[in-house]
């Protein structure tokens, strides 16, 4: 996973591989263990997350289950699919329910 990413991109993909089934749930903790094991940048601290699963709930692809101090547990709304832009040619991480635009250039796909 590219460390260049934007961290919202990279938590789709995550989310995607390890999480995409609706009856799963995942806390805030195990997606920032697998971004700091893939090179997040160790200044970043779970506190710095909280905006970006913020985005990606407000953008409908997570729904918040319960909370424990800084521990988040979440759902997927939707099955999320991999689709390719054919704008870019990025993958893109987009739950079922989501408009088709690329997180990456905006297209439509």
């Amino acid at each position: 996973m590219s460390n260049q990413e934007p961290i919202p991109l990279q938590i789709r993909k995550i989310i995607f591989e390890k999480f995409n089934d609706v009856n799963l749930r995942f806390t805030n903790d195990e997606i920032f263990e697998v971004l700091k094991n893939d090179g997040l940048d160790d200044s970043i601290t779970i506190d710095d997350m909280e905006p970006h699963f913020k985005q990606l709930h407000d953008e409908g692809l997570i729904r918040p289950i319960a909370q424990n101090f800084t521990t988040q547990w979440f759902k997927i709304f939707e099955i999320i699919e991999r689709l390719k832009c054919k704008s870019c040619g990025q993958d893109v991480y987009l739950g079922k329910l989501e408009p088709r635009t690329c997180n990456h250039c905006n297209a439509s796909i």
